[in-house]
Order: structure tokens, then C-alpha cells, then sequence
């Protein structure tokens, strides 16, 4: 599993693992936006300090299968 593991980081660190880099940066972005956002919302309220954070990773871990869905490696 290692070995696996160390394979993948190394040819993305080449820029050989992935077929559109700018296509995958850019749907991280986007998932990172949408959990900043509702982080910093739900954090502007009275709200226990867990609950915003728990929210918000929620949120994230749920969209990201779908802007990844079209995700294409080498």
C-alpha cells in the first residue's frame, strides 16, 4: 500500500499523473469554497464551536465525489 502510495506522489509531482491538472485544481477550488463558505457562516452564529466544523466537513466529503466525478488520471 505504501508503494502505492509513494508511485502516485511521485509521478504527480512529475506532472504525469494527471490528464487535466487545470480541471482538477479547479473542482478543488470550488469544493474548498462551498466548505470555507459554510464554515464561515454557520461560525458567525451562536453555534458550539464542533458543530459548524462537523458541518461543514459533512458538506464538503459529499460534493466532492460529484465534482470529481469526470476526473480522468494517466
Amino acid at each position: 500500500m505504501f508503494e502505492i502510495g509513494w508511485l502516485s506522489a511521485k509521478l504527480f509531482f512529475k506532472g504525469k499523473l494527471l490528464r487535466d491538472p487545470k480541471y482538477f485544481f479547479k473542482q478543488i477550488v470550488i469544493g474548498t469554497s462551498i466548505g470555507s463558505m459554510i464554515i464561515l457562516s454557520l461560525s458567525q452564529t451562536k453555534l458550539p464551536f464542533w458543530l459548524p466544523i462537523t458541518v461543514a466537513s459533512l458538506v464538503t466529503s459529499t460534493i466532492m465525489p460529484f465534482l470529481l466525478k469526470d476526473f480522468k488520471m494517466k
